[in-house]
């Protein structure tokens, strides 16, 4: 686990942790804020811009990219040459604070999920996803509200309750 991660000034992460086994495509456009984990054996492809915002965590086997080719490889078949082609799609990623990304997850180009969201495993992301989603599926779609299972909790503990309100209000 790599602990001293650096901004783009060059400045400490505090807190943010990232695997020495995740692959990091385009680190000059990865903006990651302070409290961050990301495990083991992800692909973060950062090209179009993928911002992940503090306390998210990435779990083990995700790919989050920001470029795919997945519908142009067909309509040009050998004549492929790459991004600029119809069907080339490209858009940044943005992650709320304090989600959680489930392992074997993908998300894909233009995806923004909202603070607080739970992403189910094996999930294909794509679209803009509320505050406070649950996300799961394929495709995925949002299938509740983290603050419902989040409210038990804080029931059953109320001395949570200030640094919950803290980052949520």
């Amino acid at each position: 686990m790599i602990t001293r991660i650096k901004d783009k000034d060059g400045k400490n992460i505090p807190g943010t942790r990232i695997s020495s086994h995740t692959f990091i495509d385009h680190p000059g456009s990865l903006s990651l804020a302070q409290g961050v984990y990301i495990g083991h054996f992800n692909v973060l492809e950062a090209s179009h811009g993928l911002t992940i915002e503090e306390g998210v965590q990435v779990t083990t086997h995700c790919v989050i990219t920001t470029h795919s080719s997945h519908q142009s490889i067909r309509l040009y078949g050998s004549s492929y040459a790459g991004k600029e082609m119809i069907g080339y799609v490209t858009g940044g990623v943005h992650i709320g604070r304090y989600s959680f990304i489930g392992p074997h997850s993908t998300i894909m180009p233009g995806t923004k999920i909202g603070k607080g969201s739970l992403v189910h495993a094996y999930s294909y992301v794509k679209g803009e996803f509320p505050d406070f989603s649950i996300i799961g599926g394929n495709p995925a779609i949002v299938l509740g509200d983290t603050r419902t299972s989040d409210r038990a909790l804080l029931d059953q503990y109320p001395e949570l309750n200030s640094m919950y309100n803290e980052w949520t209000n």
